[in-house]
């Protein structure tokens, strides 16, 4: 019996162990280059960043966005470190310089973690919507 409770003694410094174990963040790997179709080579953004487009493209950043890329488009949502791929910050002079159709394709289309959300936002105009308010991310 003395065992027994010795044993359960432990218990709570065993369970600490091993949330400890799987919450350690792993090291992120660096996201390689994207390979751009051609049909989103020259694509333009056919909607304008007009207060409507950027509070339905708002609206679906909270939704589908956020958790892992932030409030803000740092790369600091909720679900980041479980990535195996390190997020872009979306506020860096770097990403502003990516053109509509390739945001388009790797926002909607994406590719390993970064999931496509062609079912999930359907509608064309509120896709550039999405792209218009990740524009505006400082």
């Amino acid at each position: 019996m003395k065992k027994f409770n010795a044993l359960m003694a432990l218990m709570p410094i065993f369970a600490s162990l091993m949330l400890f174990a799987f919450t350690i963040p792993q090291e992120q790997k660096k996201p390689g280059p994207w390979d751009i179709p051609e049909k989103y080579q020259k694509m333009k953004n056919p909607i304008p960043d007009d207060a409507a487009s950027l509070r339905t493209g708002k609206m679906l950043w909270g939704k589908y966005c956020k958790a892992c890329h932030g409030n803000t488009g740092k790369g600091d949502g909720p679900k980041a470190a479980q990535l195996k791929t390190a997020l872009i910050d979306l506020t860096s002079a770097e990403f502003k310089k990516i053109p509509d159709g390739h945001l388009y394709y790797m926002s909607i289309i994406g590719r390993d973690e970064m999931t496509n959300f062609e079912s999930e936002i359907p509608d064309e105009d509120d896709r550039w919507a999405v792209i218009n308010y990740m524009k505006t991310l400082k």
